[in-house]
């Protein structure tokens, strides 16, 4: 009897299941949509947890049912198209138009929009020859990001340097260049003049360069207490930055919570999932950081970016690190690949990117390659990185004075980062310099303490044993 009363009682759970559980289940899925933006709307009220309060998004409302930038961007796109439906010799509306062009490049990454943007400015400029300054600022960037940093400087002088766009041009280029004082003085004179998100960020970025960590996040801080609603995309590009900052060093968590911050605003933003990604690998986290690469792929949604090669780059190591030695060659093989295709087309691939890949292989005819690449690239861009990786092929190609040499120039700016330093060690210990290989990984040590060699090789910056 007492089986019965107790399959009785399990029958009955079962059935007043079904009647209560399963009609509030069907409920749930016909208000999915509306149920997901308010699971969404909680999670995007929340910070990630250890972030410096200074470091918050105070406007998390905004984020709240806010289309993604990618649908943003195509809503401006449409809004010119159809103005220019109506005058297509507007060379202001198409001029917007290839500015919309250009954010859309710099979001997704993808060659087609900056290809898209010159086309529609110099259509523009054609159109409206004089006076045209949204159009010239177009054309510079799209220079700016092949490197012709002389062109981007003239058409930001014919713009003139009473234009904050301009003189920001002005900064970021003298800073590919290695122009570090013309920079500063650049970038002084726009904050003077705007102090903002963008201008304050660009003067963190240059004042990194000289050295000066206590400006740098001054300026951050300064740069995020003056945000606005409206610059969603700036908020999580000047978080990612500072993140890298923190990085460099050694300070990790803070590091990954401003990445998570930045995700939190702009979902798959791929600077954040890379350097996400990259702190992932130095830390050890080998599956975590393959699941961030691997979403910067997913974004792209099987179109070709300027992201791959770094993605491909990056999966290689973390193969190799985890002892799977083929597949790392097979990724580094599909990068290079890659890259000679976009060297060969014009694009936008970077000599310094295969001369470093081709550093990793490390074989004697590419370091031979690695070194004339590189040899090309200072010629138009010597900046700290570019100028480590000419000392890195120089090392590896056994020309340690000249290595010695670069580095010294690379120091003089008063650059703070723990890799270079480690370099300049590993070159002054192959020449003898005892004394001073020793002073340069003391250095290393008080910029970035959890700094190592095998942190170096995580990020792809070799082996300083050489």
């Amino acid at each position: 009897m007492k089986t019965k009363i107790g399959q009785i009682k399990k029958t009955d759970i079962f059935w007043l299941w079904l009647l209560i559980v399963v009609p509030v289940f069907g409920i749930a899925v016909v208000n999915l949509p509306p149920n997901l933006r308010l699971i969404s709307a909680i999670f995007a009220e929340k910070s990630p947890a250890g972030l410096d309060a200074n470091y918050r998004y105070h406007f998390s409302e905004v984020l709240r049912n806010n289309p993604s930038q990618k649908e943003a961007l195509q809503q401006e796109i449409a809004f010119y198209q159809q103005r220019l439906a109506v005058d297509a010799k507007s060379g202001l509306n198409r001029a917007a138009l290839a500015g919309v062009y250009l954010k859309m490049g710099r979001v997704t990454g993808e060659g087609s929009w900056f290809l898209l943007a010159q086309q529609a400015a110099n259509r523009s400029i054609a159109d409206l020859p004089f006076d045209n300054k949204g159009a010239l600022l177009v054309l510079a960037r799209i220079a700016e990001a092949r490197h012709d940093f002389p062109t981007a400087l003239r058409l930001a002088k014919q713009v003139g340097f009473d234009n904050e766009d301009a003189i920001a041009l002005a900064v970021t280029s003298h800073l590919a260049a290695g122009k570090v004082s013309e920079a500063s003085a650049a970038a002084e004179a726009l904050v003077n003049k705007l102090p903002n998100l963008g201008s304050l960020t660009l003067r963190a970025l240059v004042r990194e360069a000289q050295g000066r960590d206590a400006g740098v996040l001054q300026d951050y801080q300064q740069a995020m207490a003056l945000e606005e609603p409206g610059e969603v995309a700036g908020s999580a590009r000047v978080r990612s930055l500072l993140g890298r900052f923190y990085v460099r060093r050694g300070q990790l968590q803070q590091a990954k919570a401003l990445f998570l911050e930045s995700l939190r605003l702009v979902p798959r933003y791929p600077l954040a999932l890379i350097y996400l990604a990259d702190l992932e690998v130095r830390s050890g986290n080998y599956r975590e950081a393959e699941r961030y690469y691997s979403k910067v792929s997913a974004y792209s949604g099987g179109a070709a970016t300027v992201f791959d090669r770094t993605v491909d780059r990056g999966m290689a190591r973390v193969k190799e690190l985890r002892g799977d030695a083929i597949e790392s060659r097979r990724l580094r093989d599909k990068a290079e690949a890659g890259l000679r295709q976009e060297q060969a087309s014009g694009g936008f691939g970077h000599r310094r990117d295969l001369a470093g890949l081709l550093l990793e292989k490390g074989r004697s005819q590419d370091v031979a390659e690695a070194l004339a690449l590189m040899q090309q690239e200072v010629k138009i861009r010597r900046d700290a990185l570019t100028l480590d990786t000419l000392a890195w092929a120089l090392a590896s190609a056994g020309e340690w004075e000249k290595a010695d040499r670069v580095m010294a120039e690379i120091l003089r700016s008063g650059i703070r980062d723990a890799g270079i330093f480690y370099r300049a060690s590993a070159i002054a210990r192959n020449l003898g310099k005892d004394a001073e290989s020793r002073a340069y990984s003391q250095k290393a040590k008080e910029i970035d303490p959890s700094f190592d060699v095998r942190s170096g090789q995580a990020l792809g910056l070799g082996n300083n044993d050489f």
